[in-house]
């Protein structure tokens, strides 16, 4: 289901202009911030620039990181890459903790049966026969 939500996010459905009104800016920074790298809208097949949900939401995000906070464009482009590393590296944590996981319910309960096996020996050769 989440994943059905992240594609819909991700389909290109707005024109340039209509992506610039969504957020509030003119179609020419929009051009801009594709032009250094800060936006890569998707182009349809007669290379007109389409924008999704997901493109219209970075793009709200450069627009309150430059008018809220002052930050300048160099600056917008080091925070978003490093959210984007720290999100990638979130996910490899959270997939390293799944299979950490995973291995410790495999291991455990060999190594627990192990154990308790070991006991109940040590206990019938302690019992005088």
């Amino acid at each position: 289901m989440q994943e059905d939500f992240r594609k819909q996010d991700q389909e290109p459905c707005y024109v340039i202009s209509v992506a610039a009104r969504l957020v509030g800016l003119h179609a020419q920074s929009l051009r801009h911030y594709e032009r250094i790298g800060l936006i890569q809208p998707s182009r349809s097949h007669g290379r007109q620039r389409l924008y999704s949900q997901s493109d219209v939401a970075r793009l709200r995000h450069i627009q309150r990181l430059i008018q809220d906070l002052g930050v300048n464009l160099a600056g917008v482009e080091v925070i978003i890459r490093m959210n984007e590393r720290v999100r990638r590296m979130e996910e490899e944590m959270e997939r390293l903790r799944a299979e950490l996981q995973s291995y410790r319910d495999r291991v455990l309960p060999v190594v627990h049966n192990k154990e308790q096996g070991t006991e109940n020996w040590e206990h019938r050769e302690a019992r005088p026969g």
